[in-house]
């Protein structure tokens, strides 16, 4: 059998669906490991779920670099010393600069809480509450030098009832979220997307 497909989990905050990704994985659904957890936030929660999980974490602040370029760099030499196979952003509130791009072009993936290209950026649920839609959902795209603006991969709709909380619209969200990523995580990896 062949080596297992290396995941690097990217996050900024809770971890919810990097510990989706994990369960995934212990439950025989998703055929990979999380060779590393990549956080920008040295409080953040996930950073206690990965270690419980006793998986590396690599922490940076990006004050503590000149740019870009250089803490993607070091994200890099990090990436390459567990042989990372796919980049996989789950919450994390950064945009990729051009050096990871260029490394890692076509196995970098996210997750969005809207059904893009409806409300990219920040607080998509809060955009599609305020916009009075119907229909929100989840996206999965590629990564590309934009906001959000990636080849989609795969989406799920989710209606949205009259008088929804954010709260309330964020957790169905987020239960798409838990299933949907690690299946399409699966799909890619099963079929060698951009190997």
């Amino acid at each position: 059998m062949s080596a297992k497909i290396k995941l690097a989990i990217f996050a900024s905050g809770t971890g919810s669906n990097y510990q989706a990704i994990e369960q995934a994985i212990r439950a025989g659904k998703l055929e990979a490991e999380v060779g590393l957890v990549v956080c920008d936030q040295p409080e953040a929660k996930v950073i206690e779920k990965a270690r419980q999980n006793n998986r590396p974490v690599f922490i940076f602040k990006a004050v503590d670099y000149q740019e870009k370029a250089v803490f993607e760099q070091a994200i890099i030499n990090e990436l390459e010393m567990h042989a990372v196979d796919w980049i996989i952003l789950a919450g994390y509130m950064r945009l990729v600069g051009s050096t990871l791009l260029k490394r890692y072009q076509g196995r970098m993936i996210n997750i969005h809480p809207s059904l893009l290209p409806a409300f990219p950026g920040l607080d998509a649920i809060g955009q599609a509450l305020k916009a009075g839609v119907k229909v929100s959902g989840v996206t999965i795209h590629y990564i590309d030098s934009g906001m959000d603006t990636g080849e989609i991969i795969a989406q799920e709709a989710v209606n949205v009832k009259i008088g929804m909380t954010h709260e309330q619209l964020q957790t169905t969200i987020q239960q798409i979220e838990h299933d949907l990523y690690p299946r399409t995580i699966q799909q890619l990896i099963s079929k060698g997307d951009s190997f």
